[in-house]
């Protein structure tokens, strides 16, 4: 994903204005340009701004915006703690609780607990199936449905096998998922909200991002919402944005149902890859993506 969204960024951007340089970060954390091998400092001395159109763990910590920072080099999107802490989701649901969003119930099991007793709570607390997924990965990555004591014990351990720090597990809230988008300062507004992506399971009335997670979803923008709807996705968007602290843009998840509309999560670095829903909202407005990373570039040197 990563790869497709950089694609995506430099296919977009106009080489008569811009020097591009197509940096490359594989899976054992080794950069390269131009297909070299190439050590940070030596890439990063060259560069005077970053667009980021990474996905997962080391985008989506802060890890490489703390690298451009402690080499003064400026970038799009927001600083690492920012990142960090919507990358987090019960941290990003506990600040979207308080910020007055309805939100579904959760449960946070870490490492350090004990996990048989945990799912025991969980069965005897929450109607069945649930919702889990690793705190740290995107809205897909991870997601599982499941119900029942021993399937939950055994999805549970499985994550942290794999090397997750927690798990999230939420009330299943059925209905249409919903993607919002963010970018400051654009069209003379303070924080401009895109119209919603709705997020329609292909199956029946499935969980939207657990299709998604197998493909099995269409994406329309504008979405089949109300103008109640809209207005109230867009100003949860907006109020998540600066909740977080976050900068320049960010991309915000909801489940629209009968019961409400409920926040599920943030993304700091929502990068329009071809087939991802920030194209459908910046085509839906009338907006080329040169222009939108236009924009973000100036925001980002100013």
């Amino acid at each position: 994903m990563s790869l497709k969204s950089g694609a995506a960024m430099l296919a977009a951007l106009d080489l008569g204005r811009y020097r591009v340089r197509d940096i490359y970060i594989d899976t054992a954390g080794q950069w390269h340009i131009e297909g070299r091998p190439i050590q940070p400092e030596r890439i990063l001395r060259q560069i005077d701004v970053a667009l980021l159109p990474l996905h997962g763990e080391y985008g989506e910590g802060g890890e490489v915006q703390q690298l451009l920072e402690r080499f003064g080099v400026r970038y799009v999107g927001s600083n690492a703690f920012a990142t960090n802490q919507a990358r987090h989701k019960a941290i990003g649901k506990t600040l979207a609780v308080q910020a007055g969003l309805l939100t579904p119930e959760f449960r946070l099991i870490t490492v350090t607990d004990d996990v048989r007793a945990a799912a025991h709570d969980i069965i005897r607390s929450f109607h069945q199936p649930v919702i889990m997924r690793p705190i740290s990965q995107s809205s897909t990555v991870g997601v599982t449905v499941v119900g029942g004591h021993a399937p939950l014990l055994s999805a549970v351990r499985d994550c942290f096998t794999q090397g997750a720090e927690g798990v999230l597990v939420e009330e299943l809230v059925r209905g249409h998922g919903a993607v919002v988008h963010v970018v400051e300062g654009l069209r003379g507004e303070t924080l401009y909200a895109f119209p919603a992506v709705d997020i329609i399971p292909a199956a029946g009335n499935a969980y939207p991002y657990d299709a998604a997670r197998r493909g099995e979803v269409r994406m329309e923008c504008p979405g089949y919402f109300s103008r109640v709807q809209v207005e109230e996705l867009a100003c949860a968007a907006r109020r998540m944005h600066q909740t977080l602290g976050l900068r320049h843009y960010s991309r915000s998840d909801f489940i629209v149902s009968s019961a409400g509309t409920y926040y599920l999560e943030t993304a700091s670095l929502p990068t329009p890859a071809p087939t991802d829903a920030f194209m459908l909202a910046t085509s839906a407005v009338g907006l080329p993506t040169h222009e939108l990373l236009e924009h973000l570039l100036q925001r980002a040197v100013a």
